[in-house]
């Protein structure tokens, strides 16, 4: 369980992380005086057509023309050094080969940041382990509580079900989701019978009334956008003896679905409490050793401060979040920021 606080993080800060902490006020500071870009900075990307269209939207590049940042693509089929120069390279790819060519290239340009690091990446790419981190922490009690909900990994006979999900003792009905999280197809089960009729290799988790409404908090560095979506509607026990079978939603939370604008209930739509998200997302970013993602978020029916994180994703649709070519753009300068901070400190090891 996790309870939104107000206390610092567990263990001493490595030096890189006190730098980058007491630094960010003076990388601040120097922004505001600091002269001109002398270049454009190089922003390499490596993702996939259909990510590339959503994300570098013209209102991106335009912008990023204006504050001196260039987005080049990367060409997969030809060696990362012999491309670039590189200042940073943006990546959304997966795969044992893509991840080796990163990773060297990693090893001898430790000036570039790579956003983020493929061994970091993995765990949100797989539901079994997606949730860990949130389940670890333990903050004090200031501003909210997050938990997850129980969940079970499945990779048996589906005729099996039934009895691990007893022992587990988790209670219907069940949200079923594909271990591989590329996938946003999600079934949800009302009965035990219906459990059989799943396909394994699969997480269970149990379904948590929270008035149809999810939220999407989008991390980038240090910013975070929060925006409603619907979602799955509360279910009774009318509907628990009244369903049968598995009732398939191949993608519940999409940018067709927004609530910004609904005639929500103040209760179910009042955002979670901006100091909570603020400690969550520093803490995941820390334990995670990532910039780029958003996490899914739920109240609990009836309650103000009660909250469950339901799924996480790595470089999430930004395009989908309003005013995002502003908040990426200045996240991509304080990354160079940061970077020339370290180099007059005599870092010289990159961010990535």
């Amino acid at each position: 369980m996790v309870s939104g606080g107000c206390v610092g993080t567990e263990g001493g800060a490595e030096p890189e992380d006190a730098a980058a902490a007491v630094g960010a006020e003076e990388v601040a500071a120097a922004a505001a005086t600091a002269p001109a870009r002398a270049r454009e900075l190089v922003v390499g990307y490596a993702l996939t057509s259909k990510k590339a269209k959503s994300f570098l939207q013209p209102k991106l590049r335009g912008l990023a023309r204006k504050k001196g940042i260039q987005f080049v693509a990367i060409d997969q089929k030809l060696p990362l050094s012999d491309q670039g120069p590189f200042d940073v390279i943006l990546h959304k790819l997966t795969g044992k080969e893509w991840q080796r060519r990163l990773e060297e290239y990693r090893d001898t340009h430790p000036e570039v940041t790579v956003l983020d690091p493929p061994g970091a990446i993995e765990h949100l790419l797989n539901r079994q382990s997606m949730l860990q981190e949130v389940s670890k922490l333990d903050l004090a009690d200031c501003h909210g509580k997050v938990g997850v909900p129980k969940q079970l990994f499945v990779n048996t006979d589906p005729l099996s079900i039934p009895a691990a999900v007893m022992r587990a003792g988790l209670s219907l009905p069940l949200v079923a989701k594909p271990l591989v999280a590329k996938s946003h197809e999600l079934s949800l089960a009302y009965d035990s019978a219906s459990l059989t009729k799943l396909e394994p290799p699969l997480v269970l988790q149990e379904f948590v009334n929270h008035g149809g409404v999810l939220f999407k908090v989008y991390i980038v560095g240090d910013a975070i956008r929060v925006v409603r979506r619907f979602s799955l509607p509360n279910v009774d026990e009318g509907d628990l003896s009244n369903n049968a079978g598995v009732f398939r939603f191949p993608r519940v939370s999409c940018a067709a679905a927004t609530a910004e604008d609904a005639d929500l209930d103040p209760h179910v739509a009042e955002l979670p409490p901006r100091p909570l998200l603020e400690i969550l997302a520093r803490e995941l970013r820390r334990r995670l050793g990532l910039r780029l993602f958003n996490i899914d978020m739920i109240r609990e029916h009836g309650t103000r401060d009660r909250f469950y994180v339901i799924d996480m994703n790595y470089f999430p649709g930004y395009g989908k979040m309003p005013g995002y070519e502003h908040v990426f753009t200045d996240f991509l300068l304080s990354l160079d920021q940061q970077k020339e901070y370290k180099r007059r400190l005599g870092y010289t090891s990159g961010e990535g």
